[in-house]
């Protein structure tokens, strides 16, 4: 007879014989779920669904509305999508297939190799891709030597991987297999391809795009949003990467250990500067700006881009001003709530929007107008002798969450303004088929930057981003592409320097905490990268609005 062991779930116990795949117990318990199972937690740990029960145990599973399975679902559809790629293209084909980048709930893919990519391929993939849906395909986790994966990884010609496995400090790798076709992924799996139901393939630009489903409706494929002037500022920043011979992180490490750091800060830092410099003269030939609107989610720099944007006009006879779209909250008091009676600060609704426009256009008349300082602790309004008044060279530069919103400005002439979206989009990989979300990078600026400047742990900071990330998806993101510019902050080193200022808070989250899966994954993740000495970034590095030291 099987041992048994007790298995208690949401404080009831069960038994199960020793053994037994936590796939199948998810079966007893996935009435009690709104969307499949995809990941169980047991006593605190994450676990791949394809594991085994071994002892007592409390065990709770995720669905594909948590935040580990959404990613191990588009994890596990990479590389789906990759498994079939190799098989109707042929590996002695393709000299280099890449997960590059997002653009909203899709991935957009390179390929480089010895056949055109046409319509008829990405169909014949796409098949394929559903023909292993179809025969629930299991994926397969097996753990082996370094030296033995490297070797794998040689033979199948996937040079990035190799490179990255030099930096591993363990001995031991895990790697997944699907059918014949073997390869490293960053993160959590499904068991089987049974599980990745929902998705589209189709060709894009010189690529093609894997659209997948949103967290919130993870069992429906949402229509592409075509983002032209956000794809244009990815792929640009993807070029320049490979420009520079960094693609991935294996590069990157092969960069710090070489000693070559201080060229590529230097070379990082002088592509901001002509980017900013380049949007600097656009705003100028236009001749009739006087309103420069810069809006972008959480910690994307966008206190010091305003400011060196703000340089660059002064160096072409511009004199700006710097406008704080905060200073016109409502008062607390006439501040809307949510639905959970909370004060919602991120809508429109919170701003004196009439304020706002009354100000812009007395200034545009030519009146003097006394400008309002938001008092945080009070939650009012305050009036201290900030008076402004504009002439020819007079800009005002303008920031806040819902710059990018006509309906912010909507008294304001359009050629009055120019929009600018900043965002922190990584082009970075970990290598070909892993990417690193852009959304790591700026919830690891906030985190060092609310800790150091604001007193706040990692742990609020943990708590508050699902909030934050809402917020962003509702009020800027919508309006993104039509922004007259785009400005990608992200620098190709910058996980390497926040790494010894972030690792070190993140180890202060304890299983107790909320926010200890998260932190987990991110301790994870740094292992990855060498970390560099931060004393050669420059003062005026959008970098240091986050590690300090900033001149601004």
């Amino acid at each position: 007879m099987a041992e048994m062991v007790k298995v208690i779930h949401r404080g009831k116990e069960y038994e199960y014989p020793v053994g037994t795949k936590y796939a199948e117990i998810a079966k007893d318990f996935q009435s009690e779920y709104g969307y499949t199972i995809v990941l169980a937690n047991v006593n605190d740990k994450l676990r791949e669904l394809f594991h085994v029960l071994h002892d007592d145990c409390r065990i709770e599973f995720e669905d594909l509305t948590g935040a580990s399975a959404h990613k191990a679902y588009k994890r596990s559809a990479s590389l789906l999508l990759i498994k079939a790629f190799y098989d109707i293209v042929g590996k002695e084909n393709i000299e280099s297939f890449k997960v590059d980048f997002s653009i909203g709930a899709a991935y957009y893919c390179a390929y480089e190799g010895k056949k055109e990519l046409t319509d008829d391929i990405v169909l014949k993939v796409k098949e394929r891709m559903s023909e292993l849906v179809a025969d629930k395909a299991p994926i397969r986790k097996t753990a082996s030597t370094v030296g033995k994966v490297k070797r794998i990884f040689h033979d199948l010609g996937m040079k990035d991987k190799e490179k990255l496995l030099k930096y591993r400090r363990n001995d031991r790798i895990n790697i997944y297999s699907l059918e014949d076709f073997q390869d490293y992924f960053y993160g959590y799996m499904v068991p089987d391809c049974g599980y990745i139901r929902y998705f589209d393939l189709f060709r894009y630009g010189e690529g093609l795009m894997l659209q997948l489903p949103e967290r919130k409706k993870p069992d429906e494929v949402p229509p592409f949003k075509d983002s032209p002037k956000l794809f244009e500022t990815m792929l640009s920043a993807s070029k320049w990467g490979h420009m520079m011979e960094i693609d991935t992180v294996g590069d990157l490490n092969d960069a710090i250990s070489e000693g070559h750091m201080n060229e590529v800060i230097l070379v990082q830092e002088a592509l901001v500067e002509s980017r900013i410099a380049e949007i600097a003269k656009d705003i100028v030939s236009r001749g009739n700006v006087k309103f420069v609107m810069i809006a972008g989610p959480s910690s994307s720099g966008k206190t010091t881009f305003s400011r060196r944007l703000s340089i660059e006009l002064r160096a072409h006879g511009m004199r700006p001003h710097p406008i704080e779209i905060d200073n016109y909250f409502k008062n607390r008091e006439d501040t809307p709530k949510d639905e959970n009676g909370d004060y919602d600060f991120e809508c429109l609704e919170a701003i004196d929007v009439e304020g706002f426009n009354r100000d812009m256009n007395s200034l545009l008349e030519g009146k003097t107008v006394e400008l309002p300082r938001f008092n945080f602790k009070t939650g009012a309004r305050e009036y201290k002798g900030d008076y402004l008044t504009l002439d020819a060279s007079d800009i005002l530069v303008c920031e806040g969450i819902h710059g990018l919103n006509d309906e912010l400005s909507h008294t304001l002439p359009k050629e009055s303004k120019y929009k600018i979206y900043i965002s922190a989009l990584t082009s970075l990989n970990v290598d070909e088929h892993n990417r690193v979300p852009t959304t790591d990078v700026r919830l690891m600026r906030r985190m060092v930057r609310d800790y150091y400047t604001r007193g706040s742990s990692v742990s609020r900071t943990l708590g508050m981003w699902l909030s934050v990330r809402r917020g962003e998806e509702k009020y800027i993101f919508p309006f993104q592409e039509s922004a007259d510019a785009m400005f990608n902050s992200a620098h190709i080193y910058e996980i390497s320097a926040l790494k010894s200022y972030v690792e070190p808070l993140l180890f202060r989250v304890g299983p107790d905490d909320p926010g200890y899966q998260e932190a987990k994954r991110l301790l994870k993740f740094l292992q990855y990268f060498l970390s560099i000495d931060t004393a050669g970034i420059p003062h005026n590095s959008i970098v240091r609005e986050f590690i300090g030291g900033s001149i601004f």
